[in-house]
């Protein structure tokens, strides 16, 4: 059998318990205090009836019964009263079928006779003792019926508090009914944020999260479809390129036009491995962008180093000198492999740019509260006018001898943005070519 595990039923199911549980607790409790002090009203009325039929002097048969038939109200078995003299004559018995025994223990005693159980209470004064004796069974049945109404209230409210815990919980847990059926009635492609509207505070933070998981699978999908429209758009021409040379080659008559060939389909093939290269870490980018990768401290100092080294030969075969001006000591939090790729794409875009003879230098900053990283060549720059279309994908500047693809800039403002640093562009004072600034604010 499938168990269930609906919070509406199990609500239900504990709080109704709970509520006939303490109503039957209650009950049972409210019934033995109303038989208990029944039994103390019943033995109090025997002992004013005995204190009222006390007196200094002998009654008579007929005062001693006009006095019983005022307090008991009625001869039956029921209630029962003797008076002796002091030498043990009976001198009164009320008028009853009932006999109880010619002896009397002053105070309250159970005599059992008559075939059942007496309460009998007994007082002696100087000159008579007084006995008053109540059927057993005759005060059970009373104090039960007394009983019994005080179980009245909760038998009705038992109920009614079951209907208004159902009312409650029902209504309570509808909020939640409503985001279901809002996420049921969903298509695949609807990621839009669902109402918050009358949600209890328990199940907001449970709806916020759900659409920031939505946020962030939008975001997911709108990147990869990004890529795909990128990657469909920009591969297009230099693949197309690469079957115009693979033509040319297959045309080519002498061994020095071959050569030809095979020089631009080769750098072709560059081309496009650097584009789909560059097209994949900007994807892989805004999948970490979107999945929220963990972050962690970052020694930019290092970073700088290891740049500089994984580039070197880059630089060498160049012939531009790449190295690190100064390299102060400060971290930050973030994505060790994204800041990776932003100052491996500085330095090798500074490096591109820059031409043979010239140099590049990296340094890191750190100042109150911040870090800065700058990445300096002596290459021609950016214009201040293009400075900032430069970091739309696939732009590249008019006239530029570089090859490239016009993503690395985009991806290197990604990755600065999602650290919460600031990307500048302007010129470099020292070696007058280009100088990107990166500012890390929360620079330990």
């Amino acid at each position: 059998m499938k168990v269930t595990h609906s919070l509406r039923g199990r609500l239900l199911w504990f709080l109704l318990a709970a509520i006939t549980i303490a109503a039957l607790a209650q009950a049972s409790i409210a019934y033995r205090t109303a038989l208990h002090d029944a039994d103390q009203i019943f033995d109090y009325h025997m002992q004013q009836m005995a204190l009222s039929l006390r007196s200094g002097t002998p009654l008579s048969n007929i005062e001693a019964s006009a006095r019983a038939e005022a307090d008991n109200g009625s001869g039956n078995d029921d209630m029962v009263v003797q008076m002796w003299s002091p030498d043990g004559v009976q001198m009164f018995h009320s008028v009853s079928r009932a006999r109880l025994p010619q002896r009397a223990v002053l105070g309250f005693s159970n005599v059992k006779a008559n075939g059942t159980v007496y309460r009998v209470f007994s007082i002696q004064t100087a000159n008579q003792t007084v006995q008053v004796a109540q059927d057993l069974a005759v005060r059970r049945n009373m104090a039960g019926n007394l009983a019994l109404r005080t179980l009245g209230p909760i038998a009705v409210m038992m109920p009614i508090l079951m209907l208004v815990v159902w009312w409650v919980v029902s209504g309570s847990l509808e909020p939640v009914a409503r985001v279901r059926s809002q996420v049921a009635s969903r298509q695949a492609d609807d990621l839009s944020p669902v109402s918050e509207a009358g949600l209890p505070d328990e199940v907001r933070p449970l709806v916020q999260e759900l659409n920031l998981l939505f946020g962030r699978v939008k975001t997911a999908f709108e990147a990869q479809q990004n890529f795909v429209g990128d990657a469909a758009h920009e591969l297009r021409t230099p693949l197309a390129a690469l079957r115009l040379q693979a033509q040319s080659l297959d045309r080519a008559e002498t061994p020095e036009a071959r050569r030809t060939a095979v020089a631009r389909l080769t750098a072709g093939i560059d081309r496009a491995t650097r584009l789909v290269e560059q097209l994949l870490v900007l994807a892989r980018q805004e999948a970490t962008a979107a999945t929220g990768a963990a972050c962690r401290p970052v020694d930019l100092a290092d970073l700088a180093r290891r740049t500089v080294a994984d580039l070197a030969g880059v630089a060498a075969s160049k012939g531009v000198d790449v190295g690190v001006q100064q390299a102060d000591h400060a971290s930050v939090e973030g994505q060790p492999d994204a800041l990776q790729i932003l100052l491996r794409n500085l330095v090798d875009n500074a490096i591109k740019y820059t031409p043979a003879g010239g140099t590049v230098d990296i340094s890191v900053h750190a100042e109150a509260g911040r870090v800065v990283v700058q990445v300096e060549d002596s290459g021609p720059g950016i214009p201040p006018e293009e400075r900032e279309r430069v970091f739309d994908r696939f732009y590249r500047v008019a006239g530029s001898e570089a090859a490239g693809s016009g993503l690395g800039l985009a991806i290197i403002k990604a990755i600065a943005e999602r650290h919460g640093a600031t990307l500048t562009l302007g010129q470099s004072e020292r070696l007058k070519g280009l100088a990107a600034t990166v500012v890390f604010k929360n620079g330990a």
